[in-house]
């Protein structure tokens, strides 16, 4: 799947939060959005999940060559970011079961592989609301990694890791990335140190 922007801009209260952004997001890459607190990183996130629309300009979607429609980018799209919460009521397995209802995961994947993967079977049927913060990332990151779609957005996805986070965080794009499309918003080069190309959202301001 590929990403379009052309003379993209969002504002918000007559502030461009970027302006004239022209780039191509392409399959089988790793693209790296950085810039400070603020700067409007996530706001080009979420243009990219087809969550929010743009002010002026055009985001195109395509999947072997064949448009997609914006109300139906959901569908090809996993995301993990601070301003999407899980299901605190619910427990790990019952997140992870209720989450592939939507979207099914990667070959191979059952809910029990990924939560050894991710090192939280031994707490499958704790409720996330007793989880560390740590706890919590990892199983956010879990649901949009592990999900079986083209395209992966991850915003700040080290947050509240420890060096054993970072590690699986590491482990995970390098085995489940190749072919597909992967985009990271972060201001911590530790996050997208391996990003192929890097995109500063400061380049595309008014």
């Amino acid at each position: 799947m590929q990403i379009s922007l052309t003379n993209a801009g969002k504002s918000f209260n007559r502030e461009w939060i970027f302006f004239n952004l022209n780039y191509q997001f392409l399959p089988d890459y790793i693209y790296a959005i950085t810039g400070p607190n603020g700067s409007g990183k996530s706001t080009l996130l979420q243009v990219l999940s087809g969550s929010m629309v743009l002010n002026r300009g055009v985001c195109e979607w395509k999947l072997n060559n064949s448009a997609i429609q914006p109300d139906n980018v959901h569908n090809y799209t996993a995301v993990a970011a601070p301003y999407l919460e899980l299901v605190e009521e619910m427990t790990a397995k019952e997140f992870l079961s209720f989450h592939a209802n939507f979207k099914p995961y990667i070959n191979g994947f059952s809910v029990e592989t990924i939560l050894k993967e991710i090192n939280l079977l031994h707490a499958a049927h704790k409720q996330v609301r007793f989880f560390s913060s740590g706890m919590k990332q990892r199983l956010k990151l879990a649901q949009a990694i592990f999900s079986d779609v083209p395209v992966v957005l991850l915003d700040e996805p080290c947050t509240n890791l420890d060096a054993s986070g970072f590690e699986l965080y590491y482990k995970w794009i390098n085995n489940y990335s190749r072919n597909r499309l992967v985009v990271i918003s972060s201001n911590d080069k530790n996050e997208y140190s391996f990003a192929n190309q890097e995109l500063s959202i400061l380049n595309f301001k008014k």
